[in-house]
């Protein structure tokens, strides 16, 4: 009998606290749409809904290693946290949880939060790219030119305190791609460059030419590779004069070749104006004498 009442008590215990488990869930709801976003290594884990009677906690690590937390993403009641500082390694892989709980200054029994994990994130081979800004210079002569494109802030800070552009986080793995067209053109022609500083020598001068420039980072995932397209700039028009399109000995040539053009046409005038006449003498001496 004793027994049959223990084990009564029990199961009654074990409803009790499973009922409780299941009242602290509804309580404390599990978050949504976890995303990590990330530009110019600003890394944001986002999240919703917003909490009316309970907080969120974030908890982060490396792949494989100890869970840990940043003081601004406890008991929270934002739907945002932003770990760019906290994600030192920045090759590494990284995840997060996203747990449910208690209001700062409230307590609850539970010893297991409800709560949601990400995806898994890499700041180097993630994080988008913006756009960079760019100057257009054309040489003198017209023969050249040239993109100086100004690698972009990034929202890291080396030891010193300064902060890092992504060259010099990315290095030689950062190349640019230029997308450009004459102005009174659709057709499109692109150049991959590794340096910052890009010079085109094919164009055709005097004519004004539009640009698009973008970084490129080939050693990602195909989907990842290209940061965001920048404004476009075109050059300026420039009317070219005979002797800077083309070199003098091109421009001696032509007049060589319209001097004999036009020796040619004089001669062969003049020697079908001497046979013209030849003829002439010649019909006039075979006409027969007239009558006196």
């Amino acid at each position: 009998m004793e027994n049959r009442q223990l084990k009564f008590h029990l199961r009654e215990l074990v409803l009790v606290l499973f009922f409780m488990k299941a009242c602290a869930s509804d309580t404390f709801p599990k978050a949504q749409n976890v995303t990590w976003s990330s530009i110019n290594f600003k890394s944001m884990l986002t999240w919703s809904p917003k909490p009316t009677n309970y907080s969120y906690t974030v908890e982060f690590s490396k792949l494989g290693q100890d869970r840990d937390r940043t003081p601004h993403c406890i008991k929270m009641m934002e739907t945002e946290c932003d770990l760019t500082e906290r994600l030192k390694d920045l090759n590494a892989s990284y995840s997060a949880d996203i747990l449910s709980g208690p209001k700062r200054g409230a307590s609850t029994d539970l010893v297991e939060f409800p709560h949601v994990s990400s995806e898994k994130f890499s700041p180097y081979y993630d994080t988008t790219i913006g756009k960079p800004e760019f100057t257009i210079e054309v040489s003198s002569d017209k023969k050249k030119t040239t993109l100086n494109v100004k690698d972009i802030p990034t929202a890291l800070f080396n030891e010193d305190e300064k902060r890092l552009n992504i060259r010099d986080v990315f290095g030689d793995n950062l190349q640019y791609k230029i997308t450009y067209r004459k102005a009174k053109s659709t057709g499109k022609r692109e150049k991959i460059s590794k340096s910052s500083i890009i010079e085109l020598t094919d164009l055709d001068r005097g004519e004004s030419y539009c640009f698009n420039v973008q970084a490129f980072l080939p050693f990602r995932a195909q989907d990842k590779q290209h940061g965001e397209i920048s404004n476009i700039q075109c050059s300026p028009e420039q009317n070219t004069s005979l002797f800077e399109e083309y070199s003098m000995g091109v421009i001696a040539g032509a007049i060589l070749i319209i001097i004999l053009a036009i020796t040619a046409i004089v001669i062969v005038i003049v020697i079908c104006c001497r046979r013209r006449k030849r003829a002439q003498h010649t019909g006039k001496e075979g006409l027969p004498l007239n009558g006196v």
